[in-house]
């Protein structure tokens, strides 16, 4: 399955969460309702994914958690904030990044609908 075929199941997942959830509760609450949704899917789900960063001489163990990465393919940064901010999407590109993944999203579920929280981000994403 690819990035695109795999993010349209996780919003669909999202989706899912946000219409029985709804606004205003945690982030965690969010990123568990959506790590279960994503199981029963049926895919390959890991949560809070803690990887190290190396940097010059040195690795730095935990230098940030990935809150799911689905399938080893796409990444997804959960949120529960009135307003995201640009950090935020910066966040999810340099996870891209550090572990070589091409999509990830960033999911706000403190939104009136969740497709205007939902957000793709690309790292030298291919067309397929």
């Amino acid at each position: 399955m690819t990035e695109n075929e795999l993010s349209y199941k996780i919003i669909g997942a999202a989706l899912e969460v946000h219409k029985n959830l709804g606004v205003g509760l945690l982030e965690n609450a969010y990123e568990t309702a959506l790590f279960y949704e994503l199981k029963m899917l049926g895919f390959n789900v890991k949560q809070q994914v803690s990887l190290p960063l190396k940097y010059k001489e040195i690795t730095i163990e935990n230098a940030y958690k990935i809150d799911l990465i689905v399938e080893d393919k796409v990444i997804v940064e959960v949120k529960s904030v009135l307003e995201l901010h640009p950090i935020f999407y910066s966040q999810v590109l340099t996870y891209l990044k550090q572990t070589d993944l091409r999509l990830g999203l960033l999911i706000n579920f403190n939104s009136e609908l969740i497709k205007y929280g939902t957000h793709r981000i690309v790292n030298k994403l291919i067309n397929e």
